[in-house]
């Protein structure tokens, strides 16, 4: 692990003491290994430093438990865990306290907190904790001796026959038909705000439809892959690094075209802690905590200063930094989800993605 401890100890430094450190601030999360990996890398050692319990609340829907208690006039969550477009979606509504960013630590190197976060990941009320993507998943024993090396293969049948597992909805899917394509990923939104574009997408994924195996839920296309039902797939990449360490399954990530989305902290407005919460908020997104949260599970950290302090995952032989989203190397052909784009579009690309769908031709 790098030692990176004087640096951590002054972070730490400069959040005070509260003032009712036995008032324990309550954080809405998405449960599983994703809370556990919270409760090492940000809870525990939050609490040991501050004094301030820290009750880790799992919920299916982070966004509706918030909207709930905010429109009830009776919140109980004091900080909660959402994708970027939620948390912005929510600060829109006035749901969401505004987080100063001059309270966010500078990065391990000095750089200025605002320029050491990738883009989106700190907002008027939200700050960022991890990166996950959408990438493609493949049997390194079943595909052969070539690998795929670039997006476009997830879409040759010749070069690399059998069928294909596809996430079933417009949004991750239609960007990399584009770059499947050959579109470059800094082009694609734009393209995607035409029809020609729109209509290059869906034709992308014509010339595979009858090879599509669709999955729903994100535990199918690890399973797609084991029962040798498909050939590559579409999946989160930490489905396929926890087959590859866990499990000893022979997948391999293909990261060129992947399409990465921002997870953070919001605070609900009138949070009943709420200068506990931004004490937590501003402490767990220091460098270090996002470092050792990376090691816990492979969603990157979204500071790039936070990405050279990542040591090994928790079984303590694995490197973790090169499993990560966030990786130099990783992040050369990727794609950041647009927010914006799919809060202006979604209703109408998931109408004309089910219309699609529909017609789309029986498998023999």
């Amino acid at each position: 692990m790098p030692q990176t401890r004087p640096l951590f100890a002054a972070a730490l430094s400069m959040f005070p003491l509260a003032a009712s450190a036995d008032v324990p601030i309550n954080v809405v999360t998405w449960g599983g290994d994703f809370t556990a990996a919270q409760k090492v890398a940000f809870a525990d050692p939050f609490t040991a430093r501050t004094g301030i319990p820290v009750n880790l609340i799992d919920a299916d829907s982070v966004g509706a438990v918030i909207k709930a208690q905010v429109a009830a006039g009776n919140v109980t969550t004091d900080v909660a865990s959402l994708g970027q477009a939620d948390a912005e979606r929510l600060c829109d509504e006035g749901l969401a306290e505004p987080i100063d960013p001059a309270l966010i630590v500078a990065g391990a190197d000095g750089t200025p907190a605002a320029d050491d976060f990738l883009p989106g990941g700190l907002s008027e009320c939200f700050v960022a904790t991890d990166v996950y993507s959408t990438v493609i998943g493949y049997d390194a024993q079943a595909i052969g001796p070539a690998r795929p090396t670039s997006i476009t293969e997830f879409f040759d049948l010749q070069k690399f026959p059998g069928r294909r597992g596809v996430l079933k909805e417009p949004r991750f899917t239609l960007e990399m038909a584009l770059m499947g394509d050959g579109v470059p990923p800094g082009q694609v939104y734009d393209l995607m705000r035409t029809p020609e574009g729109l209509d290059r997408a869906f034709a992308k994924l014509d010339s595979i439809r009858d090879q599509i195996v669709w999955w729903e839920a994100g535990a199918q296309p690890v399973q797609l892959l084991a029962d040798a039902e498909v050939a590559m797939t579409m999946s989160y990449n930490g489905r396929l690094f926890a087959a590859h360490v866990e499990e000893g399954r022979p997948f391999e990530i293909l990261w060129d075209g992947q399409v990465y989305e921002v997870e953070g902290w919001m605070i609900p407005k009138g949070a009943p802690q709420k200068d506990a919460a931004l004490q937590f908020v501003a402490w767990s997104t220091a460098p270090e905590p996002l470092a050792r949260a990376a090691e816990q599970l492979s969603y990157g950290p979204p500071r790039a200063s936070s990405q050279a302090l990542v040591g090994f995952y928790k079984d303590g032989k694995t490197p973790m930094a090169p499993h990560l989203p966030t990786a130099p190397e990783n992040l050369t052909s990727a794609l950041a989800i647009d927010v914006d784009f799919w809060a202006e579009n979604d209703v109408e690309l998931i109408e004309r993605f089910a219309a699609w769908l529909a017609a789309a031709p029986a498998k023999p």
